[in-house]
């Protein structure tokens, strides 16, 4: 059940690693300040796919070390998700009315009134 690891292949795969962390570097250091966050915010939102991916290894694992890295990359992954759409509604907040809550004080009052 254990298969020897390809040197060529981890090779490969490093060199891949490394060239995306450096490309990914370069690219967010050139956006502006102003759009670092909702760039940032996005772009964890749309890991949801990670979780997709962690899942589909979780489901055709056999080995119980591979099972475990999956489930760390679903925890990791959610959590990933759920930080950028936390952050994303906090961004949107600094966007709304500071005399509106998260329905609006209009939509509050009208209810309220007709009981």
């Amino acid at each position: 059940m254990t298969e020897a690891l390809d040197p060529r292949a981890l090779i490969d795969a490093l060199f891949i690693l490394v060239l995306a962390a450096f490309v990914g570097y370069e690219v967010v250091s050139k956006v502006p300040t102003m759009l670092h966050t909702p760039l940032m915010s996005g772009a964890n939102a749309v890991h949801g796919v990670i979780v997709v991916g962690a899942m589909l290894v979780a489901a055709t694992a056999d080995d119980p070390l591979r099972i475990v890295l999956a489930f760390v990359a679903v925890v990791l992954g959610t959590i990933n998700v759920v930080g950028g759409f936390v952050v994303t509604d906090r961004m949107l907040e600094m966007f709304r009315g500071r005399g509106r809550g998260r329905g609006g004080d209009e939509a509050g009052k009208g209810e309220g009134g007709r009981r």
